[in-house]
């Protein structure tokens, strides 16, 4: 069993770019799982405060629900780990909104994308340290052709934060060996709670989806259970 130092931090170390290097000097061993589980959980709890009151200042959140709104077609991105946000963004905003692509490299591609960007097109990337290189150059390649940016990140000088129109800074801090994901899920529902609530015909959209999740059967349905006698 291994358990975490006393000094971890709730802010990200810079000077500890790798999930190797975060193991070897957070964890020892012969401690208790409950100790791991208590410093988690205030290490997750700081991280997503943290968040929330940066976001809540700096009015980054209602500025990126400004711009998606406004766009005529909406991309997401992420490679790795943060793909899996842009997946649970895209979700969340096609729910309510027409027009959102998630850029996955397999259904729809950064070179489908880029040869067709408009002024009115935006792209909400997600990119976390370690930075992959093939977000920062689809972000910059974006930006370059005319379309708007709008940068999920963990860092005022991450390589594709000078590029955003709107910049939505989260807090990764984490006494795991991994970066925490806490704050981008939130922000991922935040945004998409924004959205939702401004968005013309999200309450219509909702309505027929569900119309057709029942026409689909999509969901599962407990058997009904026969009257007692």
């Amino acid at each position: 069993m291994t358990e975490l130092q006393e000094n971890t931090a709730p802010t990200p170390d810079r000077s500890l770019p790798s999930p190797q290097d975060r193991f070897g000097e957070r964890f020892r061993t012969n401690v208790s799982a409950e100790g791991v589980q208590a410093r988690v959980m205030e290490a997750e709890t700081q991280s997503l405060a943290q968040t929330f009151a940066e976001l809540a200042a700096s009015g980054a959140a209602p500025r990126a629900a400004a711009v998606i709104l406004g766009a005529r077609r909406r991309y997401i991105s992420g490679e790795g780990k943060s793909g899996t946000y842009a997946a649970l963004l895209g979700a969340d905003l096609s729910a309510t909104l027409s027009n959102v692509f998630v850029v996955d490299g397999r259904a729809l591609n950064p070179l489908a994308v880029l040869s067709d960007v408009r002024s009115s097109d935006v792209l909400i990337v997600f990119s976390l340290r370690r930075y992959r290189s093939e977000t920062v150059r689809f972000g910059e390649a974006f930006k370059a052709a005319g379309g708007q940016l709008v940068v999920v990140t963990d860092a005022d000088d991450a390589p594709l934060a000078p590029r955003a129109d709107v910049r939505i800074h989260v807090n990764t801090g984490s006494a795991s060996y991994a970066d925490s994901p806490t704050a981008v899920a939130a922000v991922c529902q935040l945004l998409g709670t924004l959205t939702a609530a401004s968005a013309k015909g999200a309450r219509r959209r909702l309505a027929v989806r569900d119309e057709l999740a029942a026409t689909l059967d999509l969901y599962h349905h407990e058997p009904e259970k026969e009257p007692e006698a």
